[in-house]
């Protein structure tokens, strides 16, 4: 599941050459190559106007913290080693360079030991150069993180112990007492407001596996059917190892244990409005994100707590670790001066590499009925030629998906005849129920359209559809001019290469790419040509037979070493719809 492979050319230059992409990309900030520092480029007019603040600690976690180096978020950052906290000499450093004499400096950090103990020793290594240089006390605040309630050691009392591990909801710290630090708020009320944050704010994660470590590798594997609960960011064990549950039961979980820990409940909240972040680890894709967001709001809401805000994506990783970790803010009540300075601080934007500004907008109106389109009324009416073509077009559908799945396995992705029954399953079952206007063959084609969108999807579906879309428009035409009446086989053929133009204007698919259009296109010539069905169907059989020998030029045969006397699965499959209306109409005769 996870790879130990990775893009990388020294280990042990990992880091620097990382932050020196970083500034490259964003030409807002600098880097302290020596001591690993980046911060932002307008620093000596931000220390005259605010207090300035930074964090730090080990890399692997990026964005964090680098990433939130910007106007309303951090000054600077400082990185260690991968998972490992920078020295108190680098710390210094940062803090010697960003401190504002007149508004103080704010630090911001993870509950670890390393942490800790560095940025404190620095703080401290400051204040005693200040005093030994003769200046007065520095105006130093350090704020440390610590929103996990995945693992609580039970060894913790209140006189102190180890106490929870500092994770993503140390960046929405810094993001409120950036924004408020930018409006000018002074170092006390920037502390508060972070001691606020801290205090209210409770996260756990889930991981499914441990993330593999560049220089080093995988430092333990779980199973493939196992996840981990309360996995830390630098693949430390959490509290639960079980099986891989439905997303949807395990974040409802995952909340569950959020508003039922100790720490949570020593709020005394149990209900209220709240700002909801979605972590991703680093390797979960987009769409499981957009998953997880929308379980988790609806999880918070089901436990009484409503995400007035919610954010959703990549803040603070473990690397790659394929995983999710989610967090809840405690917003002060509603209505209270405190909520609306909070939420006011949340959404004022921030310029920085990590932090996406919301964007919101005014609700100008419900636009649905436009999205649905014209409402047009259909009245199904059955018609027994139609009813049996459809019949056995889809019967050859059935015969043939076997040997069209098997062509579509040799030479593409392998679902071309599972698609294509799919498509003439739902148009037969359609047909039985009388769903389709069949006394009205442009209405009826319009409707089978729509019917194969929904059931195949794909390419061919598209096609399909587009042909069919277009046939409809090229009939109701002929029909308003001459009436039913002159739907002869010939004019089907004409109407037919009428829909090729219309399809040909969305594809550069021809004649002799190998693709289905090498039956459809032969079929609706001699039908135009000539009328006579027979005739049709076997030009479109001998087109699908000559793709055997063609070199692919469209789809996904293209990438495919060709296999030669292997006809085409589109072109087959479509020989076997064809077969199946010829012979019924022909039977009908």
């Amino acid at each position: 599941m996870v790879s130990g492979k990775h893009f990388i050319t020294d280990s042990k230059t990992l880091v620097k050459d990382s932050l020196r992409g970083l500034v490259l990309s964003n030409p807002h900030l600098a880097l302290d190559d020596d001591q690993k520092v980046i911060y932002s480029k307008d620093l000596a007019a931000k220390q005259q106007r605010q207090v300035t603040l930074f964090c730090g600690g080990g890399s692997g976690h990026e964005p964090a913290h680098a990433g939130f180096v910007g106007e309303g978020m951090l000054t600077a950052s400082v990185s260690g080693h991968v998972f490992a906290s920078p020295t108190s000499s680098q710390v210094l450093s940062c803090l010697r360079r960003i401190y504002a004499p007149n508004h103080g400096t704010l630090v911001v950090i993870k509950n670890y030991t390393g942490d800790v103990l560095n940025f404190g020793r620095a703080v401290e290594r400051f204040k005693s150069e200040c005093l030994n240089q003769g200046k007065p006390l520095p105006k130093v605040a350090m704020v440390v993180v610590d929103d996990d309630v995945g693992v609580v050691n039970p060894n913790d009392d209140d006189e102190g112990g180890v106490g929870r591990r500092g994770l993503a909801g140390t960046v929405l710290v810094y993001k409120i007492a950036g924004a408020l630090a930018a409006q000018g708020g002074s170092l006390d009320q920037v502390k508060a407001i972070a001691d606020y944050t801290i205090s209210h704010t409770f996260t756990i994660g889930c991981a499914l596996n441990a993330a593999s470590v560049p220089g080093t590798g995988m430092p333990r594997s779980l199973k493939d059917n196992e996840m981990e609960i309360g996995m830390g960011i630098h693949n430390e064990p959490g509290f639960e190892t079980r099986d891989v549950e439905p997303a949807d039961v395990l974040v409802s979980k995952l909340i569950s244990h959020i508003v039922s820990s100790g720490p949570f409940k020593k709020t005394g909240k149990t209900g209220g409005r709240v700002i909801l972040m979605v972590n991703n680890l680093g390797a979960t894709s987009n769409i499981e994100m957009g998953l997880v967001t929308k379980l988790a709001a609806e999880a918070a809401r089901n436990a009484g707590f409503d995400p007035v805000r919610t954010f959703s994506g990549t803040y603070m990783t473990g690397l790659a670790m394929p995983g999710i970790s989610l967090s809840l803010t405690i917003l002060p009540d509603h209505d209270t001066a405190e909520y609306k300075q909070l939420l006011g601080l949340v959404d004022q934007p921030a310029y920085c590499p990590g932090w996406i500004n919301q964007a919101y907008a005014e609700d100008a109106g419900n636009t649905d009925d436009l999205a649905k389109g014209p409402t047009t009324h259909i009245e199904p009416a059955p018609d027994t030629t139609w009813e049996k073509v459809i019949s056995q077009a889809y019967q050859n559908v059935v015969e043939e998906e076997p040997k069209v799945t098997h062509l579509d396995q040799v030479m593409g992705d392998g679902d071309c005849g599972q698609v294509l029954l799919a498509g003439a399953t739902a148009i037969y079952e359609a047909s039985k129920a009388t769903q389709l206007p069949l006394n009205d063959p442009p209405a009826a084609l319009a409707r089978i359209s729509s019917i194969v969108e929904d059931a195949m999807g794909g390419t061919s579906g598209i096609i399909y559809c587009l042909f069919l879309d277009g046939l409809a428009q090229q009939l109701r035409t002929l029909m308003s001019s001459n009436g039913s009446d002159a739907l002869t086989p010939q004019v089907w053929g004409k109407a037919m290469l009428g829909a090729l133009d219309t399809l040909y204007q969305y594809t550069t698919a021809r004649p002799g790419h190998r693709t289905l259009i090498d039956a459809l296109h032969p079929f609706a010539d001699e039908l135009g040509r000539s009328g006579n069905l027979q005739q049709a169907l076997g030009a479109a059989q001998k087109g699908a037979d000559s793709t055997a020998h063609m070199q692919p030029k469209r789809g996904r045969a293209v990438y495919v070493q060709q296999k030669d006397s292997l006809a085409d699965a589109g072109a087959v499959g479509l020989v076997c719809v064809l077969k199946g209306i010829v012979n019924a109409l022909c039977e009908n005769k």
